[in-house]
C-alpha cells in the first residue's frame, strides 16, 4: 500500500534527478594578442558563470578578423576603432555594425635613432600604416606636432597625397600595420598603434616620442553582424568588458598605455 502510495511522487521526481544541466552558450570571438586577447581572457571566468563559454581565436592582421565575422565564420570581434570599421565596410561592401566601445590605445610615434622630436632631421623617413584609417591617424597626429600641414585638418581619411605643407620634406612609407615595429631601425620614426607596440615590448608611455591623449575619438569597439547585435550572449560579453573590474585591471595592467572608454 505505501509503494502504491508513494509511486507518483517518485515518478515525479526521477526526471528532475536525471535532468541535463543546461548548456552554455559558445561564443567565438577574433581579437588581436595585446591587449584585446587578454582582456577577453580576464573577462572569460565571469561570462562562463554567465553561461556562456568564449572561444578566443587570435589574429595578428586587420583584414580576416572582420571577413570572417562577416561570412559568419565566427560570431564577433574586437580589435579595431570606428573610423576603421567605417573604412573597411565601404571597402569590402559589409555591414558590420558596433556594439560597445571598451578601450582606448593612444597612438604613438617611436624611433631608434632619436630621443627628441626636435632633432628629427630634413629629409627623415616616416613610416605610416597603409590602411586608409590608420594612415590618417598617423598624419593627423604628425600635424598635431606641427611637422606636417593637412589639405583638409579633420580629415579621417586623410593620405600622404593630402599634405601640403612639410617643410622637414619628410618621406612617406605607407606599410602594413603589424609590419612597423620591424622597420624601425630602417626608419627615423615609425607611428604604430599601440596593440603592436604593446607586442614589441615597447611602452607607450615611456617610449613614445610624442602619442594621442586620452581624448582620442579612435576607441576600441566589439563588433558583429547586424544580425547578431541583440544577441543575448554578445550582450553578456559587453556587459563583462564593462564592468568596473575590467576598468581597475586597464588601469593598474596597462598603466596608460591603453585606457577605458566606458
Amino acid at each position: 500500500m505505501l509503494l502504491k502510495k508513494f509511486a507518483p511522487v517518485l515518478a515525479l521526481a526521477l526526471p528532475l534527478a536525471f535532468a541535463a544541466p543546461a548548456q552554455a552558450a559558445t561564443l567565438s570571438i577574433a581579437a588581436t594578442p595585446v591587449p584585446h586577447a587578454e582582456l577577453l581572457e580576464f573577462v572569460k571566468p565571469d561570462l562562463a558563470k554567465e553561461g556562456v563559454d568564449l572561444d578566443i581565436k587570435v589574429f595578428t592582421d586587420y583584414v580576416q578578423p572582420n571577413l570572417q565575422v562577416a561570412d559568419k565564420q565566427i560570431d564577433v570581434n574586437f580589435f579595431q576603432h570606428q573610423p576603421y570599421l567605417d573604412s573597411f565596410n565601404k571597402e569590402h561592401g559589409t555591414k558590420l555594425v558596433t556594439v560597445g566601445l571598451v578601450h582606448v590605445e593612444p597612438f604613438g610615434a617611436y624611433s631608434q635613432k632619436i630621443k627628441d622630436i626636435k632633432d628629427l632631421k630634413d629629409g627623415a623617413k616616416v613610416a605610416i600604416p597603409n590602411d586608409p584609417s590608420n594612415g590618417a591617424r598617423a598624419l593627423l597626429l604628425l600635424q598635431k606636432q606641427g611637422l606636417i600641414t593637412l589639405k583638409d585638418p579633420g580629415n579621417i581619411l586623410a593620405t600622404a597625397r593630402d599634405v601640403v605643407e612639410n617643410p622637414k620634406h619628410l618621406e612617406f612609407h605607407e606599410l602594413e600595420a603589424a609590419t612597423l615595429p620591424r622597420v624601425l631601425p630602417d626608419v627615423d620614426v615609425a607611428l604604430i598603434n599601440t596593440n603592436y607596440a604593446l607586442e614589441a615590448g615597447l611602452n607607450p608611455v615611456k617610449d613614445a616620442l610624442f602619442i594621442e591623449g586620452s581624448d582620442s575619438p579612435y576607441a576600441n569597439i566589439v563588433v558583429t553582424t547586424a544580425e547578431r547585435k541583440d544577441d543575448p550572449a554578445i550582450g553578456k560579453l559587453v556587459a563583462a568588458l564593462h564592468t568596473e573590474k575590467v576598468r581597475q585591471y586597464i588601469l593598474e595592467h596597462y598603466k596608460g598605455a591603453i585606457v577605458p572608454a566606458f
